[in-house]
C-alpha cells in the first residue's frame, strides 16, 4: 500500500494487513491519518453527548466494540473488532475476551462496594482497558472516551479535561501522560488521576 509511518514514542504498529483495511486509499502519511482519525473521533463525541447510556449498558463488550466502532468506522475497516495480532503492547490477542470481562466484573464490583471514589474507577478501569489493548489502533483515544463516557454517564460528574491534549503528538503533555500510565502500570494512579483532571 506504501504507508510509510513514522511512530511516535508509546504509538503501537500496524501489521501489513491491518493497514490494509484503510478505507481512504489516498492517505500515505501519519499526519493525514491523523487528520481523518481525528474527524471521525469528532462525530464519536457527538454521538455520545446525544445519548444517555446506563451503566449497564456501558460496562458490557459490545458497547466496548461500538464506541471504537463509532471512532474509526469511516478509517479503518476493521474499527470495533478486537485485533488478532501481537503488539508491543497489551495482552496476547487471544486473551482479549477474557479480560475484557474480568476487567468489566472488576468494575461492576468496584462501583457497587464504593470501593474508590470515582474518578478513581473510571481511571482505573481506562488504565486496564489500555493495558489489555483491545484494537490494532486507537486503544488509547478509544480508552479516554470510554472514561468520558463512565464519568458523565454512570456518576454524574464531569467529563476529564486530559491535560487539555489529544495526545497525539509528541510533546510535554503526551510525554506526562505516558508517564503516569507507567506508575499506574506499578500501582500508582494518582499521576493518572492528576493528569485526567489537570
Amino acid at each position: 500500500m506504501g504507508l510509510n509511518f513514522d511512530y511516535q514514542y508509546g504509538q503501537t504498529s500496524l501489521s501489513e494487513e491491518e493497514t490494509e483495511g484503510l478505507r481512504i486509499k489516498t492517505i500515505s502519511t501519519h499526519a493525514e491519518l491523523d487528520e481523518f482519525e481525528q474527524l471521525n473521533i469528532q462525530k464519536a463525541v457527538q454521538w455520545t453527548m446525544s445519548k444517555g447510556f446506563s451503566q449497564t449498558t456501558i460496562l458490557t463488550e459490545q458497547f466496548i466494540k461500538k464506541v471504537h466502532r463509532q471512532m474509526f468506522s469511516e478509517v479503518w475497516q476493521w474499527a470495533g473488532t478486537f485485533r488478532q495480532s501481537e503488539k508491543n503492547l497489551g495482552v496476547t490477542w487471544h486473551r482479549i475476551g477474557l479480560d475484557v470481562r474480568q476487567l468489566l466484573d472488576d468494575t461492576q464490583f468496584w462501583i457497587a462496594n464504593t470501593t474508590f471514589p470515582p474518578d478513581e474507577i473510571v481511571l482505573r478501569f481506562k488504565h486496564r482497558l489500555v493495558s489489555i489493548h483491545c484494537f490494532p489502533n486507537g486503544n488509547g483515544r478509544h480508552a479516554r472516551l470510554m472514561a468520558d463516557i463512565m464519568i458523565e454517564n454512570i456518576f454524574d460528574l464531569p467529563i476529564f479535561t486530559w491535560n487539555n491534549s489529544n495526545m497525539v503528538q509528541a510533546d510535554a503533555s503526551r510525554k506526562r501522560y505516558i508517564a503516569s500510565l507507567k506508575a499506574a502500570d506499578n500501582g500508582s494512579i494518582d499521576a493518572l488521576i492528576a493528569f485526567a483532571r489537570g
